[in-house]
């Protein structure tokens, strides 16, 4: 979107060695009646880029691999020129940049910041991606806090929401599925931690979250049979048929239902639903069968 080069401006040789010859004596008498440090002159120079120079100089840097010069050039031209049409290019340049680099705290500012400050813009959407993006690669294993799952969905959802026809929405939706995944599998790995200590109750609380929240993930049919498990082990065996004939109604051919079906038949019960069961209203969500 942004790679194509922009017709760069540079100023005449001769024009240069006049403002530096108009400069530099000011610069010595400086110099010389001050106690504070010589002013570098190439540091000068530089600061009076023009911003198209400043701005291709960043994409030449990005398209070699240079991340870490591209952000300080896009950044650049950001200071140096505010408000301006290459300003602004480049703040959303030099959030991917930074994205690309792996510096996500630096791309998550720099994008929010684009979307303050340009709400209604083309890029605007491509802003959201990159702060989406520079979470879901912070997510972490389910082992671990799911803090970036959770924001990734926030701000992919938002990108879907506000910019549904955008180019980024198919893509954004992938992320959704796969950081709602996460959060499934965050629930089931700690409901198994309570059902191995025998805290039933604790564990049917996680394993009914993923039936209820994250129907449509990979995690419900091993939920349902962990629900059949703990019920089964608390004795409330109307609630274990239940959730066996719901596993059973959605994945028959799974091998979950297969050992929630014998746990029951080895006390000569069989999967029934009880239609008033929670768990039987969840069901009609699962999108397995």
């Amino acid at each position: 979107m942004f790679f194509s080069r922009v017709g760069q401006s540079v100023a005449p040789r001769r024009g240069v060695l006049l403002a530096l010859s108009v400069v530099a004596p000011a610069l010595v008498v400086s110099a010389c009646t001050s106690d504070k440090k010589d002013i570098n002159l190439a540091t000068y120079v530089d600061q009076t880029e023009p911003a198209d120079v400043l701005y291709n100089q960043g994409l030449a840097n990005m398209n070699a691999g240079r991340l870490d010069e591209a952000s300080k050039k896009f950044d650049a031209v950001d200071r140096q020129h505010p408000y301006s049409e290459f300003a602004r290019k480049s703040m959303v340049m030099g959030a991917f940049a930074d994205y690309r680099a792996g510096n996500y705290d630096e791309a998550i500012g720099t994008a929010k910041r684009y979307l303050t400050l340009y709400p209604s813009t083309d890029d605007a959407a491509y802003a959201q991606y990159i702060i989406g993006l520079s979470y879901y690669r912070q997510i972490k294993d389910v082992t671990q806090d799911q803090k970036e799952a959770r924001q990734t969905i926030q701000t992919m959802q938002d990108l879907v929401t506000r910019w549904p026809n955008s180019e980024y929405v198919g893509d954004a939706k992938d992320k959704i599925r796969f950081a709602t995944d996460q959060l499934a599998g965050k629930e089931m790995q700690v409901g198994r931690y309570y059902l191995e200590r025998r805290e039933y109750i604790a564990a049917v609380k996680r394993f009914r979250t993923v039936v209820e929240n994250y129907s449509n993930t990979r995690h419900v049919e091993e939920a349902l049979a962990r629900l059949t498990e703990s019920y089964y082990a608390m004795g409330l065996t109307s609630e274990a048929q239940t959730a066996a004939a719901v596993l059973g109604t959605n994945y028959p051919d799974s091998q979950w239902y297969k050992d929630s079906y014998k746990l029951l038949q080895s006390n000569g019960l069989q999967p029934r639903e009880n239609a008033g069961s929670w768990i039987s209203k969840a069901g009609k969500l699962i999108t397995g069968a």
